[in-house]
């Protein structure tokens, strides 16, 4: 089975940019693929970013790929800063780089253009990025058309590097969708839909408030023809409008303009806003329902994290993390019972010096050593309840 995998940057809060161009083709292929999702917290600090800040979008970009219908069952989700060998082949791949081709990567122009103290991370991370791919055989990187040059450059560096030392590596192919490539901002339809805009009038976020959505997209930028067609280099921002509704209607854009050729440009908006709000209304929902879910349980197995919900045998939801990491996450609510087991305290029913008892029935280790802090703890937890 071929493989495919992307990531989508921690940087700030995922758009309807990023479920269109990427989250949307990972589910759209992954019956037919071996499916990577991972979270790109490396690439993330190129910039200064407030680290609790970084782990709570971490946590919420794992749900909200899962709300936007990625099965954990079928894909591999995983935070790409608990694997070292990322870093590790980057800088491999850097000794077999050459200053020129790194130099012309157009991303690195773009966004230098907007800080006072440029990084070398954020001139070398296009090759962390081909790490990233290349390190897991990708064969397969759905991207949108601004980050086509980076899985080229990948190739560039793969090729290289196999004819120097042997095959080594596979030979990537960026996946570009035809429609939805790049969503581009509603206030400016010149320039790409970006998580980390700095005002956010021209973003609609994936959590966003219905109101919120509606008020954006009807006062998107447009132009003073009020005749509706596609032409992207007259017409951007009418042309993003239609991009996003045949996008979300998996239509063609010929059909949309079909469809759309009576309209005028504020009935266009209303009904592009009612596709929008009831995609995203659907996410929310899921996400908001993941959110609900209790935990009874996380177990450790195979190096992957396991939550088992309050029903076990059906609900498990598993991903790459270190357990020391996710205890501290979870809070004290949960229990270290053994190195491999975290107890939700709340589903607590008997204990004795051997085991836990949870409201669903299952029974829990409770390492010998273990037991004078878990009294304790639960003592604590029913104090405060």
């Amino acid at each position: 089975m071929k493989r495919m995998l992307t990531g989508l940057q921690p940087s700030g809060e995922l758009t309807l940019g990023s479920l269109i161009g990427s989250i949307s083709q990972m589910v759209k292929y992954q019956n037919e693929y071996d499916s990577f999702m991972f979270v790109p917290d490396m690439h993330a600090i190129t910039v200064k970013q407030d680290p609790k800040l970084l782990k709570e979008r971490i946590i919420k970009n794992v749900a909200l790929y899962i709300a936007c219908g990625l099965d954990p069952k079928k894909n591999t989700i995983y935070i790409q800063s608990e694997n070292l060998y990322h870093a590790n082949l980057s800088w491999v791949l850097e000794c077999n780089t050459y200053i020129g081709e790194a130099s012309r990567m157009t991303q690195f122009k773009d966004k230098s253009k907007k800080q006072e103290n440029v990084s070398v991370g954020l001139f070398t991370y296009p090759i962390l990025m081909a790490a990233d791919i290349l390190l897991y055989d990708a064969d397969y990187v759905p991207v949108g058309i601004d980050q086509k040059q980076h899985v080229e450059l990948a190739r560039d560096i793969a090729e290289r590097f196999n004819k120097t030392y042997g095959e080594t590596f596979k030979m990537p192919e960026p996946l570009i969708p035809e429609v939805g490539a790049k969503i581009m901002d509603l206030s400016d339809p010149t320039k790409k839909m970006s998580k980390s805009d700095i005002t956010g009038k021209g973003v609609i976020y994936l959590l966003d408030d219905e109101s919120v959505i509606r008020k954006k997209i009807m006062s998107a930028v447009t132009d003073s023809e009020n005749k509706v067609y596609y032409d992207e280099v007259n017409k951007p921002g009418i042309s993003n409008l239609l991009v996003i509704y045949s996008s979300l209607k998996k239509i063609s854009i010929t059909d949309t303009e079909e469809y759309f050729k009576d309209y005028n440009y504020g009935n266009l908006k209303r009904e592009v806003a009612d596709v929008v709000v009831d995609t995203l209304n659907d996410i929310k929902n899921k996400y908001n329902d993941m959110k609900r879910v209790k935990t009874a349980m996380v177990t450790n197995e195979a190096r992957k994290i396991v939550l088992h919900t309050k029903n076990m045998k059906e609900e498990t939801y598993s991903f790459y993390e270190k357990m020391e990491v996710l205890e501290q996450k979870l809070g004290d609510h949960f229990f270290r019972s053994h190195r491999g087991f975290l107890v939700n305290l709340q589903e607590v029913v008997r204990y004795d010096n051997a085991n836990i008892e949870l409201k669903n029935g299952d029974r829990v280790f409770l390492a010998k050593q273990k037991y004078n802090d878990f009294v304790t703890a639960y003592m604590n937890y029913l104090r405060k309840a």
